[in-house]
């Protein structure tokens, strides 16, 4: 790989960017506060962010119901079923080593966004997978459980810039391979295109869930 000459130090970043603003530095809680818990309680998608010990980070999306996150009565912790994957478990690997992960809260038609940082666990408690049944026909095999370290509402800057929610800007498709394309270029896979599109259909249909 050719070396950067012109890589960033952290020396460099307070000149270059500068330095955040009164409201940026007080808008750090320790907890979920009313409008945490109402955006939460709102939000259908979720992006959980982890690392390895050999600092490895796996980014992956959650979504469910809006309220699939249930949070704690002091506003503490928050929890949610882990909804069946591809059994990689990449972030449940990395949680179980470090013991750390951050959530990223997204609620269509809003431009700001709500990041949740702490300590977390996977749990197998009975009592905890049965509240995240949800509407599936059993409960989870386990949930993340997230300690709250700091939470704070991050600004609508990239949202707008994005104009995520804004529909008639979105790209076309027009000319994009199809998911079941990109799935067999990606892994090579030897099995026919109607196949792997019969598949994709049957699973997001029927199993969805734990």
């Amino acid at each position: 790989m050719k070396v950067d000459t012109h890589r960033v130090t952290a020396a460099d970043i307070a000149a270059l960017l500068g330095e955040p603003t009164e409201l940026v530095r007080r808008k750090t809680i320790d907890r979920l506060d009313r409008h945490c818990r109402d955006l939460i309680a709102r939000s259908p998608y979720a992006l959980l962010a982890t690392a390895g010990i050999d600092g490895r980070v796996d980014v992956s999306p959650r979504g469910g119901d809006a309220g699939f996150v249930e949070v704690s009565e002091d506003g503490t912790s928050l929890v949610f079923g882990d909804a069946k994957g591809n059994r990689l478990a990449d972030s449940m690997h990395n949680i179980v080593a470090t013991g750390r992960a951050g959530m990223l809260f997204l609620l269509p038609g809003l431009g700001e966004t709500l990041r949740v940082n702490g300590r977390a666990h996977l749990t197998r408690d009975p009592a905890v997978l049965a509240r995240h049944a949800g509407g599936g026909p059993r409960p989870p095999r386990l949930a993340v459980v997230l300690e709250v370290e700091e939470a704070f509402l991050h600004c609508a800057a990239a949202m707008l810039r994005s104009r995520l929610w804004q529909p008639d800007t979105w790209p076309a498709l027009d000319g994009l391979a199809s998911p079941a394309q990109i799935w067999k270029d990606h892994a090579a896979l030897a099995d026919s295109l109607a196949s792997i599109e019969a598949d994709l259909a049957d699973g997001y249909a029927n199993d969805l869930d734990w």
